[in-house]
């Protein structure tokens, strides 16, 4: 079952196919590159704000440099990443024991939240960044479970494996680990997930049906997709997603809800429960985001962000006995 809470002639809909074609391999390597170097930079920084991306500096709601700003996957904001990751749902609990510097604010739910997590389970994390979601996730599936954290951007990698120590200490658990690779490409053996989780990372892929297809493969059967990200009510204006900050920040890459839909079908995945949220997109306009800002004045006349974009909670499973591949 899907449910949606759109309507209207253009709703989650209204461009033509070629708009939204996975595009060949040189520019899809390309469009990873330009991300690549994005969040190279946010993990060197520390965070998504607005001197990371060469904005120019804003002060935050509370007074001060954005150089301490956070920000959601969205883009530069004027809040800290733990103000938005209590707004969208973390519970102070996760956020007390997190390592230093592991929330940049990159998030636009809590996919752990949906994911209803049991011992013992292995989980993977698409896009795993500084190791967020996969220290929340870690002490609920405890020490007979597992988490592999997938990031492409090495100093990434670099920043959550050096989490890892902080984490094992005040957890007192060693079931987290990362690997570089590519969400297209995923460094994990057939059948042998419980559950994926991904948080705002999903929108950024240049070829989102086979990101699908990979998930997937490396679910047992019966294995559940729980997944926060940011996806389109209807299309962007051209120029937006020409933006390269806007790509780099999960704006411009992300797909049309309907066609979301469709990719995940033709993985193999049932169950489909898509569930917009359009009060985080409202809150990061609301904050006067920078990014947000520009986008505004790029939208027809009398319209606004949350038009056009949502926060979109994702959960299905793999049926039981399914048994879905990747192209080759």
């Amino acid at each position: 079952m899907t449910t949606q809470t759109c309507s209207g002639p253009d709703c989650c809909g209204g461009s033509k196919a070629s708009r939204h074609a996975t595009p060949p391999d040189s520019a899809a390597d390309s469009i990873r590159q330009q991300i690549r170097e994005g969040y190279s930079k946010i993990a060197q920084s520390g965070s998504w704000s607005a001197p990371a991306t060469g904005a120019a500096p804003t002060s935050t709601c509370c007074g001060g440099s954005s150089s301490s700003a956070g920000g959601g996957c969205c883009g530069p904001a004027t809040f800290s990443p733990e103000q938005l990751a209590a707004a969208i749902g973390y519970s102070q609990n996760e956020l007390s024991g997190m390592p230093e510097g592991a929330n940049m604010g990159l998030s636009c739910g809590n996919p752990t939240a949906i994911a209803s997590l049991r011992p013992g389970e292995v989980v993977l994390d698409l896009g795993a960044g500084g190791g967020f979601d996969c220290f929340v996730a870690g002490p609920k599936i405890g020490a007979a479970g597992r988490v592999i954290g997938v990031d492409m951007t090495p100093d990434m990698v670099t920043k959550a494996r050096r989490n890892i120590a902080s984490y094992v200490a005040q957890s007192g658990l060693n079931n987290v680990e990362f690997r570089l690779g590519e969400i297209e490409n995923l460094p994990v053996p057939d059948s042998s997930v419980d559950v994926v989780i991904s948080n705002c990372v999903l929108n950024l892929s240049p070829d989102k049906p086979r990101v699908w297809r990979e998930i997937a493969r490396v679910l047992r059967p019966g294995g559940r997709v729980a997944v926060s990200d940011l996806a389109l009510l209807r299309p962007l204006p051209e120029v937006v997603r020409q933006d390269v900050e806007a790509l780099v920040g999960c704006i411009a890459g992300a797909a049309l809800v309907k066609d979301t839909r469709a990719q995940m079908q033709a993985a193999g995945l049932s169950g489909i429960v898509l569930t917009p949220k359009p009060q985080y997109i409202e809150s990061m306009s609301g904050w006067e985001d920078p990014l947000y800002r520009r986008i505004i004045e790029s939208l027809p006349p009398g319209t606004r962000p949350s038009d056009f974009i949502t926060s979109l909670d994702i959960s299905a499973r793999k049926p039981d006995g399914a048994r879905a591949d990747a192209d080759g």
